[in-house]
């Protein structure tokens, strides 16, 4: 029997975190769980804990610590609270890290267990959209091994011929649509909250769900393709594609086009980055093709989805763009799910930020954070303008 992996994950209480709990709670004699880390939820976290049997769990608002701490009591578990200690989890030693935390906040903690030199499966895209060239250097200097976890990014992957990269014509990465695929763009200024989180095939937390009604979940992935497979914006195409079965596309340039298929379960592409190199059974949902499944493809509508085309503007701008674009879409939907800010003014008010923003190069972290700051006071200041 092979010696068990020591894992951690950071966001274990999101929606990539639960379906990593799951998939380790069904392979319980391969992996050993050295830290749990959440935001906030710390019922679920020290439940999670205790399940798994981990080391550490630790939860970033420190004024939750003595709730964290009472509720694994006896247990065996160390409680551990503060940004600070959620980034010292992800430098504990572990042969597997998955970087599950949201947005921004997750920057340094994933920078930290890319130092490790360890295996990272990343889940966390805004590391790589605020902080690339940081992250691939980073990469490259302590031999990280980083897997993609997004399911278009891990299709690729798995199709990704990397010593025939002179030879790959184009990527494909395919989109659901999101719920409002076929509105108008006066359709959208009414949209709530409640619809915009109710995607029609995956489970995903709110602000994923945000992303991809608006398509920026989208403009994200572009950018974070580009650092991940070394691509210009113009071998990086997106199409439509409803039943969420195709995750994406590499075509060569003899004419082939390899595909990676499945079900819209995100345990499979966590599966697959958990058991790298070798593959390890799902818990998830397993696709039927003699179902009578029908597959269908559609380019995007750039007037309706207008940020797919703001995201190859950010590349050429730069890495501190998108930085800013980063940023500023994060505020922008957050003001929207608190009912500051119209649906449909999203994509405006991180175009308004990009042009205000006095954008610099970015060549450590510390960059980062300053751009990354700038830009959401930016953000903010042309959201109340707007109302």
């Amino acid at each position: 029997m092979k010696p068990c992996k020591t894992v951690t994950i950071l966001g274990s209480t999101g929606s990539v975190g639960c379906s990593t709990v799951d998939l380790i709670s069904g392979h319980r004699d391969r992996f050993t769980v050295k830290a749990l880390t959440a935001n906030k939820n710390v019922q679920l976290l020290a439940r999670q804990a205790q399940a798994l049997h981990a080391e550490y769990a630790v939860i970033a608002d420190e004024a939750l610590y003595g709730d964290l701490k009472q509720a694994l009591a006896g247990t065996g578990v160390r409680a551990e609270a503060g940004h600070q200690a959620v980034v010292a989890a992800a430098g504990m030693p572990a042969d597997w890290i998955m970087a599950a935390i949201v947005g921004a906040a997750g920057v340094e903690s994933t920078l930290k267990a890319i130092e490790q030199g360890t295996t990272v499966a990343l889940a966390n895209k805004e590391s790589l959209v605020c902080a690339g060239p940081v992250m691939m250097q980073a990469v490259q200097k302590h031999g990280t091994v980083l897997l993609p976890v997004d399911s278009e990014h891990n299709a690729v992957f798995q199709v990704f011929n990397a010593d025939q990269h002179g030879q790959i014509k184009r990527v494909v990465l395919t989109a659901s649509g999101g719920p409002f695929l076929r509105r108008t763009r006066e359709e959208l200024a009414g949209i709530t909250p409640a619809q915009a989180i109710k995607h029609p095939t995956w489970s995903m937390g709110a602000k994923i769900s945000v992303d991809s009604a608006t398509m920026m979940n989208k403009s994200l992935e572009i950018i974070e393709a580009s650092y991940l497979f070394n691509l210009e914006s113009e071998k990086i195409d997106v199409l439509i594609h409803p039943q969420s079965i195709v995750h994406s596309m590499v075509e060569y340039i003899d004419g082939s086009i390899l595909a990676q298929m499945g079900a819209p379960d995100m345990r499979t592409p966590i599966a697959h980055t958990l058991a790298w190199p070798e593959r390890i059974a799902t818990t998830g949902g397993i696709l039927n093709l003699s179902n009578n499944i029908n597959l269908s493809f559609e380019p995007i509508d750039l007037n309706r989805f207008p940020a797919v085309k703001m995201a190859r503007q950010v590349l050429q701008g730069g890495a501190g763009a998108s930085t800013v674009f980063n940023a500023a879409n994060e505020i922008a939907v957050a003001a929207f799910l608190s009912g500051q800010l119209k649906f449909s003014a999203i994509e405006s008010v991180v175009g308004e930020t990009l042009q205000r923003a006095h954008i610099q190069p970015i060549s450590t972290i510390q960059d980062v954070f300053s751009l990354d700051l700038d830009a959401r006071r930016i953000a903010s200041a042309v959201i109340a303008g707007v109302n």
